[in-house]
């Protein structure tokens, strides 16, 4: 409430308000819009489950319970808790999230990027691979190799 009486006097004080709290949560701003930073190696890695279908099923249980949350069940980042979230979850049926490497999802999958966890240390890395196929479901554009 006191912040909104400053904002709302005419003296000086409120261009150093607004120049502090502009100073405040730029960092976080610019933070939320920065992409993904994924070595080159990372985004190389050949998927060794690529084209096998058989760990779909099991993927699909991984992708509910981790997933679906933020991303959605259609992956469209439309979950109960993406509202609260900044940065927004990936929409992973779009064109840009389908375009992405099996190693770049992999990566992503396995460190994760705030607010998204790391999941390296709670699947393994067949768990990892076999979410990346899952992914791939959401959508028909085709991926890079």
């Amino acid at each position: 409430m006191k912040i909104i009486k400053l904002l709302l006097c005419k003296r000086s004080e409120t261009s150093i308000v607004l120049f502090t709290i502009i100073i405040i949560l730029l960092p976080g701003f610019l933070h939320a819009q920065t992409n993904w930073n994924i070595p080159k190696e990372a985004a190389e890695l050949k998927n060794p489950l690529a084209n096998n279908t058989t760990g779909l099923k099991d993927a699909k249980v991984l992708y509910t319970t981790n997933c679906v949350p933020c991303h959605g069940a259609k992956g469209k980042g439309d979950g109960a808790a993406a509202s609260a979230l900044n940065p927004k979850p990936s929409d992973h049926s779009s064109e840009r999230v389908q375009k992405e490497t099996d190693g770049e999802l992999f990566w992503e999958i396995s460190e994760g990027h705030n607010p998204m966890p790391e999941y390296k240390g709670a699947l393994t890395e067949t768990q990892r691979w076999e979410l990346v196929n899952y992914i791939r479901t959401l959508t028909k554009t085709p991926k890079k190799q």
